[in-house]
């Protein structure tokens, strides 16, 4: 949920031309789990999705988040 939302607030950010969330802080997030949520944040919100590394990095992360979620349960 927390990769979701920061996509949101980023992409609200940007609207504005206000101060934005660091791509590490993204990208550190997606690595602590939240790949999902900002896959589906990038796609909703169409943000980033003109960046091969967002595009195919996310799907990389998320992909290995729910089979690491489906082993461990």
């Amino acid at each position: 949920m927390i990769g979701f939302f920061i996509m949101a607030i980023d992409k609200h950010k940007a609207k504005r031309r206000k101060w934005r969330i660091a791509e590490k802080t993204i990208w550190f997030v997606s690595l602590s789990g939240g790949a999902v949520g900002a896959m589906l944040g990038m796609h909703i919100f169409r943000h980033k999705t003109k960046h091969r590394l967002f595009r195919y990095g996310l799907l990389f992360l998320a992909l290995f988040d729910l089979i690491l979620y489906i082993i461990m349960v």
